[in-house]
């Protein structure tokens, strides 16, 4: 799925083959039809993590909006993310005001709170996701979501690894359903470099954050060459 390049020893926002320049971004969203981007979900859409060195200190969604409305600027942008929600929060606080925004490009959270608990409920995080998408998809939007990656680990928990397998399941399951984008980091060479976390060992530092805007910039204008030869 991904090159495997091998980069050099001291990255920067510049030369790591990962991330991508303004004019590159830009220029791969040329022509892209969105002027209403909401981002709504936890911590991870927000786009926390600690400073890195040689990176602009930017989250990734304020990232996409910049290169959106480099393309629009007319562009209106709504994030309304909360620390330490689960689905179902997101759901209580942020659903009216998404509807309301009326988006067209829309960020849907993956559960990463709900499976952060002693005894997730994956019935419970599946129905509360589907109703998510419900609502979502009734906006008209295109819908952008993105799974857990490998470096994200829970120590206190041993079946960590089988509770990220399974919620990541769910969300291409219904991303697939809903025709939303997923922007898949599960197995992405970015989760093996030493610096990615923060130092709470959760959120990409800003050097994951340019790599996750990069790579969702991508797979928008990938969505954006099957619409045009559709």
């Amino acid at each position: 799925m991904f090159s495997g390049m091998k980069p050099p020893d001291v990255l920067t926002e510049a030369t790591d083959p990962f991330c991508l320049a303004q004019a590159d971004a830009v220029a791969l969203l040329t022509g892209a039809p969105w002027r209403r981007y909401a981002v709504i979900g936890d911590s991870l859409s927000a786009g926390t993590g600690d400073p890195s060195p040689g990176y602009r200190d930017q989250g990734w969604p304020d990232r996409v909006a910049g290169v959106l409305r480099a393309v629009r600027p007319e562009l209106e942008y709504l994030n309304v993310s909360e620390t330490g929600a689960t689905t179902a929060r997101t759901l209580q606080n942020q659903a009216a005001r998404m509807t309301e925004f009326a988006p067209d490009l829309l960020h849907l959270p993956c559960g990463a709170n709900d499976i952060a608990r002693r005894r997730p409920d994956f019935g419970a995080m599946e129905r509360a996701l589907r109703r998510m998408y419900d609502l979502a998809k009734g906006t008209g939007a295109l819908l952008t979501t993105f799974t857990l990656g490998r470096a994200y680990v829970v120590p206190d928990f041993p079946d960590w690894p089988e509770r990220i397998a399974a919620v990541n399941e769910m969300v291409r399951g219904l991303a697939a359903e809903y025709d939303a984008v997923v922007v898949d980091m599960w197995d992405h060479p970015v989760n093996d470099r030493d610096d990615l976390l923060s130092e709470d060992r959760i959120h990409f530092s800003a050097s994951g954050q340019a790599v996750m805007a990069a790579e969702v910039i991508r797979k928008l204008a990938g969505s954006l060459e099957r619409a045009a030869s559709a």
